[in-house]
């Protein structure tokens, strides 16, 4: 974790906290203010159909609402969970066998209800698509956030 980057540094503390993320093997490649990027690398219990070695579409949509979930996070002044309102997602292509998975998130826009946000999954290649997705979250107010939940996300920056 990065303390020079403090958005990586959130992102990477958020994902290590669920539990869905640990079991599927979610890394936060890289975390800024305006986006993230989130690695799935292939793994044969991600496999919907086993005679092509495909991922299953439920995994993907897991990484997109996490991607997107997660960018709300650093989008945001101060740290508030926001749950998913909706998550709209277009299948593209079936993600190639054996090869990680990436989802790119942004947050395009922060209303005083409602963060928007898009997330492209792909695998190297972002202008190649696997997926598109994008999502809307409600904002429920710092003081709704478990404190405990929203210290062990903010870790060292949440102090003083």
């Amino acid at each position: 974790m990065s303390r020079s980057n403090p958005y990586l540094g959130r992102a990477q503390r958020f994902i290590g906290l669920l539990r869905h993320c640990q079991v599927l093997g979610m890394v936060v490649q890289e975390a800024s203010k305006e986006s993230l990027t989130i690695e799935l690398p292939y793994n044969e219990s991600h496999v919907g159909n086993p005679s092509t070695g495909v991922i299953h579409g439920g995994v993907l949509t897991t990484l997109m609402d996490t991607a997107c979930g997660t960018m709300v996070i650093n989008a945001l002044p101060e740290f508030e969970l926001c749950p998913t309102l909706d998550l709209r997602v277009d299948y593209i292509r079936a993600a190639e066998p054996n090869k990680s998975i990436f989802a790119f998130a942004e947050a395009y826009r922060v209303s005083r209800h409602v963060v928007f946000t898009r997330c492209t999954v792909h695998q190297g290649d972002v202008g190649e698509p696997v997926a598109n997705c994008v999502g809307t979250f409600m904002r429920i107010g710092s003081h709704l956030s478990p404190p405990d939940f929203k210290q062990a996300v903010l870790g060292d920056e949440g102090e003083g």
